[in-house]
């Protein structure tokens, strides 16, 4: 006789059906794992042998012969430890035949036979569902299970456990779906003096889902604006939860089974390499990009990311996915991001200060500058400069605007936004506008039709430029309440176009930056 259980394999969040089916033959006792197994696979043996021993049990003398198929799927991670307990008991006539075969099993088993938590508990459930099967799962995953719906799920805290409860000496309980804890309040802009630009520059990309890149000397207050964004950006949408809850349980970021309902912020060191920003390694997991699928990729220090890192976002960026190729196949994982990033206008970080410059002043500044290429530049759609905090805006008793009100205009610009996508999950924020949509939602009235195409032809922009500002003007018109897009945000969103690099060149004359709120420095150059 065979005995067979379902268990998955995991290509990206994709969900691969594999079957482990357990034979028990004469022959000198062996215990074989066929249907290539990496290293964590083969040694699940000798744990399902310690954990069968530590409840009382023992193989029996024969030959086991466990072969996970399709047998020519590589099979990796120790999800497959509780499956193939099971097959075995199962095939030795300890747990039903006809009750296994309806389910679909995950989980790393202990010496002790205790089930501990494994990674892709949350997509292994959705794909059950979709096959009208059960799960069983560890015990602390249950509520992450439970997400998915109409799922029966088993979740237990041990080998012994699911024995007794399939013999009826022992109920295990349905797992109830839980949200994930608040990590705390949010951090409040009203803690940022000064920088009114960066503020309305921050709020922009907030409500439009643009990218954002903050130059400035060392202390202007970069980061401290960026760890502020989470605050003033709406929650997930259930589905988006869902979505981003799948990748960070691939990784294995879902410890306590809960589903994550706030945006990912993602800030990872400029020590990162290629790899770990956009996925990768031994076993092609998520890289930073994806885990802050539908949130913010922060990255600070710019230009102190190696180039090979920087240009690999290039792809993703536009397209919202990564793509990682493999001798024996493509892993895909979703990476719809907001991208801020923040840098020194130069090595030194004082560019603009006679003071305080380095003896290599202005030519530094172009040096670091050229440490990004402008195609990657290109897919940024807000610059602006974060120059030094004036003394007397650091007095006490000055009073900024806090996060609540600005949170406010961005949920509504956001609103009006997801009003006008209907039921287009790819063009929910004006950020994702492309095509027929931005040219119906976007198109500015005379004038402002009339300047764009005066700024097109002086600043020689891109296509996709182009296509960028539309984007940023239309957000603009939504934070100001308005059907159309109008001349003043064409103006205002030419303004934040520019990289405001201290010495990189001078601004087009009679440029409307000067006149528009947020505007960039006059000496800044078109970035592409």
């Amino acid at each position: 006789m065979v005995a067979r259980v379902h268990t998955v394999a995991f290509s990206g969040i994709e969900v691969l059906d594999v079957q482990v089916q357990v034979s028990l033959t004469g022959g000198l006792p062996a215990f074989t794992i066929v249907g290539l197994p990496d290293k964590a696979v083969a040694e699940s043996r000798e744990r399902v042998r310690a954990a069968l021993t530590s409840i009382g049990l023992a193989l029996p003398p024969k030959r086991i012969i466990v072969n996970l198929a399709p047998a020519d799927l590589q099979k990796e991670g120790s999800h497959y430890d509780l499956p193939v307990a099971c097959g075995v008991l199962t095939a030795m006539g300890v747990l039903p035949l006809e009750e296994m075969d309806g389910v679909v099993v995950l989980g790393e088993l202990g010496l002790d036979g205790s089930v501990a938590p494994v990674a892709g508990v949350l997509p292994a459930a959705l794909a059950a569902v979709r096959a009208d099967k059960g799960l069983i799962c560890p015990g602390p995953q249950g509520g992450e299970a439970a997400w998915a719906g109409d799922v029966d799920v088993l979740a237990p805290t041990g080998l012994l456990d699911l024995i007794n409860h399939y013999k009826g000496t022992q109920t295990l309980g349905r797992p109830h779906p839980e949200a994930r804890a608040d990590t705390g309040p949010h951090l409040d802009l009203a803690d940022v003096k000064g920088q009114e630009s960066a503020r309305r520059a921050l709020e922009i990309a907030a409500a439009g889902g643009h990218n954002l890149l903050m130059v400035g000397p060392p202390g202007a207050g970069k980061s401290m604006l960026a760890a502020r964004l989470p605050g003033i950006l709406p929650p997930l949408a259930p589905d988006e939860a869902l979505e981003v809850s799948m990748i960070h349980s691939v990784a294995g970021h879902l410890a306590e089974g809960r589903l994550i309902t706030q945006r990912p912020f993602r800030d990872p060191h400029h020590s990162a390499s290629m790899p770990a920003l956009v996925g990768g390694g031994l076993r092609a997991r998520p890289g930073e990009i994806s885990l802050a699928h539908h949130g913010v990729l922060f990255l600070d220090e710019l230009p102190e990311f190696s180039r090979p890192a920087l240009e690999a976002l290039r792809q993703p960026l536009e397209t919202g996915q990564v793509s990682i190729a493999r001798a024996n196949g493509h892993v895909t994982y979703p990476a719809r991001v907001q991208l801020v990033a923040a840098m020194n206008p130069c090595k030194c970080g004082y560019l603009d200060d006679p003071a305080l410059a380095c003896s290599k002043a202005p030519g530094c500044g172009i040096e670091y500058r050229n440490r990004l290429s402008g195609p990657l530049l290109d897919r940024i759609d807000l610059h602006v400069t974060v120059p030094p905090v004036d003394p007397f805006a650091m007095a006490p008793g000055g009073a900024a605007e806090p996060s609540a009100p600005v949170a406010a205009r961005v949920r509504a610009a956001r609103e009006a936004q997801a009003d006008r996508a209907g039921g287009r999950r790819e063009a929910r924020v004006n950020a994702h506008l492309a095509g027929a949509a931005l040219e119906r939602v976007a198109a500015p009235d005379a004038p402002g039709h009339a300047l764009m195409a005066e700024a097109a032809e002086r600043l020689r922009l891109s296509a996709r430029a182009y296509h960028r500002l539309l984007r940023v003007a239309r957000t603009l018109a939504d934070l100001d309440g308005r059907d159309g897009v109008g001349r003043a945000h064409i103006a205002e969103a030419l303004g934040y176009r520019s990289t405001p690099v201290a010495g990189a060149g001078a601004a087009m004359p009679d440029d409307p930056r000067g006149r528009v709120r947020g505007a960039g420095p006059r000496r800044a150059r078109s970035s592409v």
